[in-house]
């Protein structure tokens, strides 16, 4: 009976924590908040895929859904802007999967002149990465 109950209660844990819809996939979204011409570029990495290069002009968002890994899902991003692209941020995007797997999460990244915001859509967009 012990094996049973820890049996649901891990299942729960991995389910019952979102309410997103069952299987529904996570999603990460940039917007290129930048000055007027100011193009925003973009690069995610995991394990498994390199998502290529996408340019953003002010204005435009570019997103990417999936399934978190049973065992871990991890999200790598480079965000470049100004003069040559020379301003940068490297970050991780999303991260997930293991003991508790996500369906519908959603990480919301705003691109503006003095850094990467962050939110889940649930609260105003905070400052969490400089421009290097």
């Amino acid at each position: 009976m012990h094996s049973l109950s820890w049996f649901l209660i891990v299942i729960g844990l991995s389910v019952g924590l979102s309410s997103a819809k069952w299987n529904e996939k996570n999603a990460v979204f940039f917007k290129n908040s930048l000055g007027r011409n100011k193009v925003l570029k973009v690069n995610c990495i995991s394990n498994d895929d390199n998502l290529g290069f996408h340019f953003l002009r002010p204005g435009q968002t570019y997103d990417f859904s999936f399934h978190d890994s049973l065992f871990k899902s991890e999200f790598y991003c480079d965000l470049w802007q100004g003069p040559d692209f020379k301003l940068h941020a490297s970050f991780m995007a999303y991260e997930g999967g293991g003991f508790i797997v996500h369906y519908g999460k959603k990480n919301f990244w705003d691109a503006r002149e003095d850094g990467i915001y962050f939110t889940h859509g649930q609260k105003l967009p905070k400052l969490e990465y400089k421009w290097k």
